[in-house]
């Protein structure tokens, strides 16, 4: 039922975690996989390893904060598989932890850069070549901490929370062109980015009782809703923000 035969998928951040799952989703179900991020021999390690079981890969390292890259990005995957039929803004960064109060200017310069406005330069640079072919799919990673507060992240949930409201309103400017815009609110996944929680016994405990489901997410999981998104089964879906946390947000 999910056949991406035929499309060209960029994933940012895809060396590693949710983005590296989303690109072997993407691969086995058939499209043609950009495989990106900062390091140029990360990209290829996973990128070879997809080529090496049958599926079509091409890395390209890019920093998403670089706006030259993130042309360079979009340029080369034409240049290499044609088109880009299917967009995955995973990349994000989160250099601190502490509260508001604690942050610096070089801080939050970092991560709006980076996952605000890396995101947005990104899709109004694909986004209107998909609209002239006739459609596409567009998939911003937001997170749970977009939709509450906390006292750890939050400017990470500030930036979070504007890709949901970027998604919604590309959904309302692009939908007459039938490009649809998604984003997707993980709760916590076991990936580097939560590896100090996940090391910690204690905190893993507390996180998991009172997560309904009763344990944190895989990657993969993350990656399932993103094939969903950008398949022909979500054809009506555009301008959402689906969370997938395990209950958590219900709790």
């Amino acid at each position: 039922m999910i056949d991406l035969n035929g499309k060209v998928a960029v994933i940012t951040g895809s060396s590693r975690g949710i983005g590296k799952a989303i690109a072997e989703a993407y691969a086995k179900a058939g499209a043609s996989v950009v495989v990106s991020s900062r390091k140029a021999d990360a990209c290829e390690e996973v990128a070879a390893a997809l080529r090496a079981e049958g599926h079509k890969a091409f890395a390209h390292a890019c920093h998403i904060g670089r706006k030259e890259d993130l042309r360079g990005l979009a340029d080369a995957t034409e240049a290499h598989f044609g088109p880009i039929d299917i967009l995955v803004c995973n990349a994000a960064v989160n250099p601190v932890y502490g509260t508001m109060g604690e942050l610096s200017d070089a801080a939050f310069d970092k991560i709006m850069d980076a996952n605000v406005k890396g995101t947005f330069w990104l899709c109004n640079m694909v986004i209107p070549q998909m609209a002239q072919r006739g459609g596409g799919s567009v998939i911003l990673l937001s997170s749970i901490a977009g939709l509450r507060g906390t006292t750890t992240i939050g400017c990470y949930g500030m930036s979070k929370a504007a890709e949901a409201a970027l998604a919604r309103n590309l959904a309302l400017e692009w939908g007459p062109s039938n490009v649809r815009v998604n984003a997707i609110a993980p709760g916590l996944i076991a990936t580097d980015f939560a590896r100090a929680l996940i090391e910690d016994p204690e905190r893993l405990a507390r996180v998991e009782s009172r997560t309904p489901l009763r344990r944190i997410g895989r990657p993969e999981e993350i990656a399932g809703v993103a094939l969903f998104l950008a398949s022909d089964l979500s054809s009506y879906v555009t301008g959402q923000v689906l969370v997938a946390d395990g209950g958590e947000m219900a709790s």
